[in-house]
């Protein structure tokens, strides 16, 4: 089992701090405070750090160094030197929260497995904000980041979700959502629930929910901007037929001059039970 506390002076420490999505009154005090005390701060954009600290009215007291998706790689062992020597390290993003859909998951991976301690100060997260301005079901949801660029693979991937029962919430650039938008009316069908969630907390916030084939239709005529998410709803619940239907379809298709395994296979993989059973049902129907 991998320790949760540090094998170096009990004070060093990897902490994860969201950072506000857009209001920056959302900035909690121990952020403030954290950003004053940290030894180092890994910041995924430098010089936005220091303009959301001038705005919060922070003081930077340690050094800020770049921690950003092309240079993860190379910075975490520096990082973690600090850490294990009883450093504080304090990782921020942006926008919202380290690890999600942005850097910090190597350094916290790697801290994880070195046994050094890693904690977090919660705060702002557009998926969550989005999530919960969508109207949707939020007992149960999935995040799955930015759909694929190319529209080819983007489609396949949306198609594998066609079945998730989850709220599932993505984020997408401007310029893409409409496309993306259409993509989903083709993968999930027109008339599935979904919101379009616009510059969450800022000025401009804007949610707007109907089916996808309408915000498609929506997001195509008008030009879009800010930082986006999509929420979409998970699939229905299918309505489970008996096995009395499902053995005389197999049967049917059987008596249509299909082979009785062929057709049990493909009427179980679509019911979603097991393929013995059902040819073991249809076996003894046709006995009868």
């Amino acid at each position: 089992m991998t320790p949760t506390h540090p094998t170096g002076d009990p004070a060093g420490r990897l902490v994860l701090a969201a950072t506000p999505i857009g209001d920056v009154e959302d900035a909690s005090p121990r952020l403030r405070r954290l950003l004053a005390e940290a030894d180092v701060v890994a910041a995924e954009d430098t010089r936005r750090l220091r303009a959301l600290a001038a705005r919060m009215g922070a003081t930077v007291g340690g050094r800020v160094v770049s921690h950003h998706e092309h240079n993860e790689s190379a910075t975490t062992p520096e990082l973690l030197e600090v850490v294990a020597a009883g450093g504080t390290v304090l990782v921020v993003t942006d926008a919202g929260m380290p690890a999600v859909s942005d850097p910090g998951f190597r350094v916290v991976a790697a801290a994880v497995e070195a046994g050094l301690r890693v904690t977090a100060a919660p705060g702002p997260s557009a998926v969550l904000t989005a999530l919960a301005l969508s109207g949707l079901p939020t007992d149960r949801f999935c995040f799955e980041g930015f759909p694929p660029r190319k529209p080819g693979e983007r489609l396949r991937s949306l198609t594998a979700l066609e079945r998730e029962p989850r709220t599932m919430v993505f984020f997408e650039a401007p310029h893409r959502l409409a496309a993306t938008l259409a993509d989903m009316a083709t993968a999930f069908g027109a008339d599935r629930p979904a919101a379009v969630c616009r510059e969450l907390t800022k000025t401009y916030e804007e949610v707007v929910r109907d089916g996808l084939g309408a915000l498609a239709t929506w997001a195509g005529e008008r030009e879009v901007r800010g930082e986006i998410a999509v929420v979409v709803a998970g699939a229905p619940a299918r309505e489970v037929a008996s096995t009395a239907d499902l053995v005389a379809e197999v049967l049917a298709r059987a008596d249509a001059g299909e082979r009785l395994k062929d057709a049990v296979a493909e009427v179980a993989q679509v019911a979603g039970i097991p393929k013995r059973d059902l040819y073991a049902a249809a076996l003894a129907a046709r006995s009868r």
